[in-house]
């Protein structure tokens, strides 16, 4: 049982000695070697989110232009309808009544209209025998006018009540898919009321909001949104959707009060799987071909601020404030500012240093070996012995 327990510690021991590979602490070796390495560039893949909203390439809300109790509805929701379809059909009795009796002053106006064309023509052949003088012909004239313009009114009303009539069957404006039906046969509807809403949902649109210096960077990169590569979209399950979209509208007014500026980004959408008025997040993807990447362990973070040990010439080291990209991957940062390509850095032990300090400079693979050899010089007799301490 002694025996197991001290093969317990002992393979705890030699887990704390490669403990050493990380930044915080550092095996003792006696002397004062630390690993250092030289800042060189490296291809670096990031994104950047964006809270999204989605909604179709056109959302058309159906309201009636009458009032009127429901009598038909013709749709269900979710159902793909085509432009012109009926969706709704108001009461009409009424509107049919003022079409019939719109129909009817247009009889009587034409009857009117044909009496007075009569009499004008009766005038005009009697003046011509001189029979009658002028007044009498331009009063015949004036009559066949005004009879004419009494029939003209009589077919505007006519017109004017057989629209009205024809705006009891609510039609789709546009192809889509149906929305909610929030009112049911006999509810009484007027143009306040919204039917329903038309998605035409082929293509959705995602409305996210840029940060003013995301969007100033992007624009001073020359050719605006074309240079915006192919983004993706997180949808509100986790899952990434499976088409890739493109940024194609940038409003041109930036809200003063959020700093922010309003994308839209198109998605293909033929499975039909994206609703309008569904949510999500934009997914940007940036390369960086150049990048001074390094390794999360060798940075230490004081006050939101994050520090490197820089080795120069003279083998000190220097506490360098560095800048990083706000997205990494958990394990390594992208250098944005206070290191350059040549510059040296400390990668381990780095809990040790103190500003000034003067080191011995070893590269990372001599650096292990040196704790694999340490973790071969540790005897059982030294783990006993730490035990019994």
């Amino acid at each position: 049982m002694e025996k197991s327990k001290i093969l317990v510690f002992a393979a705890s021991a030699l887990l704390l000695v490669s403990c050493g590979k990380s930044g915080g602490g550092r095996p003792t070796f006696g002397d004062n070697e630390y690993p250092v390495v030289t800042v060189g560039t490296s291809s670096a893949s990031s994104q950047v989110t964006y809270p999204a909203s989605i909604k179709g390439v056109q959302d058309v809300q159906i309201c009636p232009k009458v009032q009127g109790f429901i009598t038909q509805i013709n749709v269900k929701e979710g159902q793909t309808v085509s432009a012109g379809q009926v969706l709704f059909v108001i009461d009409n009795a009424t509107y049919q009544a003022s079409v019939r009796q719109a129909q009817a002053s247009v009889n009587t106006a034409q009857a009117s209209c044909n009496t007075a064309k009569l009499s004008f023509e009766n005038s005009q052949k009697l003046y011509e025998s001189k029979v009658i003088g002028d007044f009498e012909l331009q009063s015949a004239t004036n009559q066949y006018e005004q009879a004419k313009a009494g029939l003209a009114q009589a077919q505007a009303a006519l017109a004017s009540a057989k629209e009205m009539l024809s705006f009891c069957y609510v039609k789709s404006p546009a192809a889509g898919v149906v929305g909610t039906l929030p009112y049911k046969v006999g509810t009484l509807v007027s143009a306040a009321n919204v039917l329903t809403t038309v998605s035409n949902i082929s293509q959705m649109e995602v409305y996210f909001s840029m940060t003013e210096k995301a969007a100033l960077e992007m624009s001073k990169s020359g050719n605006g949104l074309s240079e915006l590569p192919a983004v993706k979209l997180q949808l509100s399950d986790g899952t990434i959707y499976s088409h890739d979209g493109k940024v194609t509208k940038m409003s041109g007014v930036i809200d003063a009060a959020t700093g922010t500026v309003q994308m839209i980004a198109l998605f293909p959408n033929p499975e039909k799987l994206l609703k309008s008025g569904g949510s999500g997040s934009i997914v940007i993807p940036h390369d960086n071909l150049s990048a001074i990447v390094i390794p999360q362990s060798c940075v230490s973070e004081v006050q939101n601020k994050k520090f490197v040990y820089t080795v120069g010439n003279d083998n000190k080291v220097k506490y360098t404030e560095v800048k990083v990209a706000p997205q990494n991957d958990g394990i390594n940062y992208v250098i944005t500012d206070g290191l350059k390509v040549g510059d040296k850095y400390v990668t381990n032990g780095i809990t040790k240093l103190t500003d000034g300090m003067e080191i011995v400079q070893i590269t990372p693979e001599r650096y292990q070996q040196k704790i694999q050899e340490q973790a071969k010089a540790m005897s059982a007799g030294d783990i006993v012995n730490a035990m019994k301490k």
